[in-house]
């Protein structure tokens, strides 16, 4: 595919700060695992606490708070075909759920693979479902499995909004997200409340952009996406948030999403003309992303996230957390720069928000983890320092620090070595060879231990009046008084080892560059 770019000041959002070191902004604490290829998480607004969990075949699971077991609350197995992008795929609970009990899902059906979105109740009792089925909307998804889109959740509007995929097939072949009388690539927005005894199952608001005698399709309130898997609203604004997966080179993350706006695929990928429409490409026509990353370093995919609003203060409030499901990566959006916070081995394939707004990372492979801080790591050497005899010898230090921060040792001068600790997570030792001082005159050198540069010093005396250095460097031949000359020493020191108050050495603190380093692919 042929890539023209839409103005070069736009690539700059496409940059991501990569790690100065490994040390972890966040880290993930499972919540449940052993789950058959999750593929969501997230919470009934009930005041239950509860975690509600989409398992692709077609399950539903609950897990109660301080739970580690989660049970069975809706399983429509029999209704779903699965596999791949198809299955279970998206679950929202109505906003006044903790009455009416209404709540609604995503669904690819058995049989044609229409895309379906249908409502459900709970029953008497609230951690089971009812399984009787009210179908709302089926959209026909002929000729691929991929691209069905499959995110649901409500505005603060009260509408139900739907994600929905191009229908697959490399480039859009049909060219659907662009073609407003169909609902495939589409943000759609519904009023799933409509007056009693109207007789439908729901209304299109009349503020959606084609609503009416206004040609298009009356459910679609923005159009142009590939693959819009998973989106989310701030709770605090209710801005909305759109993570659409890209085709070969782009992922981008789409916000806000305006009624009528028309987010550019398959015209643009990212801030890219794909040249598939090359007279289609003006940018001015288009709302182009918020941010986009290159598939490069493995990435191929991306999961929407959400803004972060928890009181835990993960990160910082308001910033958008996201990933890459083919890397594992989890990064976070200021409003100017992705920045990596976790590296992970999963396969994420969502976010979701509990009801305290702390958020959670979905991996397909079977588990759910809360997103928690992890505390500046800091880190004391012990001794501070070393002075030394003239002598070679070995020495150590002693790094204290929590479990999981990384730190390194390197040495500042070529007659000290280290032999190990080189690398190290958590507490540890670094271990250092001494060359005898080859001079009557003390030398210092230096180690640079831990995050932040910390030195750690090494005073070594000169050779003592009678004694002369060899070669190799490690050794120190001395005359006894009244002898000749003695035998070398090897590898010791002149006295017994004696550690003594070292120099002050300048305290820094920890810390350092902050890190920088889904599905429907």
């Amino acid at each position: 595919m042929n890539i023209s770019i839409a103005g070069s000041a736009l690539l700059a959002l496409a940059t991501l700060v990569l790690p100065a070191s490994t040390l972890a902004a966040i880290r993930l604490v499972p919540v449940a695992t052993g789950l058959s290829s999750p593929l969501f998480v997230g919470n009934a607004g009930d005041n239950s606490h509860r975690l509600f969990i989409v398992e692709r075949p077609g399950v539903i699971r609950v897990l109660q708070p301080g739970g580690t077991t989660p049970t069975t609350y809706l399983d429509i197995r029999s209704r779903i075909v699965s596999g791949g992008e198809r299955g279970l795929l998206g679950l929202a609970f109505h906003p006044q759920y903790i009455s009416n009990a209404r709540f609604f899902v995503f669904y690819t059906r058995t049989g044609d693979g229409a895309l379906v979105v249908a409502e459900y109740r709970a029953s008497a009792d609230p951690n089971v479902a009812d399984p009787a089925e009210a179908v709302l909307l089926v959209i026909p998804h002929p000729g691929n499995t991929n691209h069905n889109g499959g995110m649901l959740a409500f505005g603060r509007d009260g509408f139900l909004y739907i994600g929905v995929g191009d229908g697959g097939g490399s480039n859009d072949p049909p060219n659907n997200a662009q073609n407003i009388n169909v609902h495939l690539g589409k943000i759609l927005r519904i009023d799933i409340d409509p007056p009693a005894g109207s007789g439908v199952a729901y209304l299109s608001p009349p503020t959606n952009p084609f609503h009416g005698v206004t040609p298009g399709r009356d459910e679609i309130f923005a159009f142009g996406m590939r693959n819009p898997w998973r989106f989310s609203f701030d709770r605090v604004t209710g801005q909305q948030w759109v993570g659409d997966v890209g085709q070969g080179a782009r992922e981008e993350v789409d916000t806000p999403i305006v009624a009528g706006g028309n987010y550019g695929w398959r015209v643009y990928e990212g801030f890219r003309c794909t040249d598939l429409d090359t007279q289609l490409c003006q940018p001015g026509n288009y709302t182009l992303p918020a941010f986009e990353y290159a598939h490069s370093s493995g990435r191929c995919s991306l999961t929407g996230g959400y803004a972060y609003r928890g009181a835990q203060l993960v990160v910082r409030d308001g910033n958008y957390l996201f990933a890459d499901y083919c890397t594992g990566e989890i990064f976070e959006w200021d409003g100017a720069t992705q920045t990596l916070l976790l590296d992970t081995a999963m396969n994420i394939s969502s976010f979701g928000e509990d009801e305290n707004g702390e958020l959670y990372v979905v991996d397909l492979n079977g588990t759910v983890s809360q997103i928690v801080k992890v505390a500046p790591c800091a880190f004391q050497i012990t001794p501070r320092g070393e002075a030394v005899a003239a002598s070679s010898g070995t020495f150590s230090a002693t790094v204290v620090t929590a479990t999981g921060c990384d730190w390194s040792s390197a040495s500042n001068d070529s007659w000290i070595r280290v032999t190990s600790g080189a690398t190290g997570r958590g507490p540890g030792t670094v271990t250092y060879d001494v060359d005898a001082n080859p001079s009557s005159s003390p030398r210092t050198g230096s180690l640079t231990i831990a995050d932040g540069g910390q030195q750690f010093i090494v005073s070594q005396s000169g050779v003592a009046a009678g004694c002369t250095s060899a070669t190799p460097a490690r050794l120190v031949v001395c005359a006894e008084p009244g002898r000749g000359q003695s035998a070398p020493r090897r590898r010791g020191r002149i006295a017994a080892p004696t550690r003594v108050a070292s120099p002050a050495i300048p305290r820094r603190a920890p810390g350092g560059p902050a890190l920088s380093r889904v599905t429907g692919h």
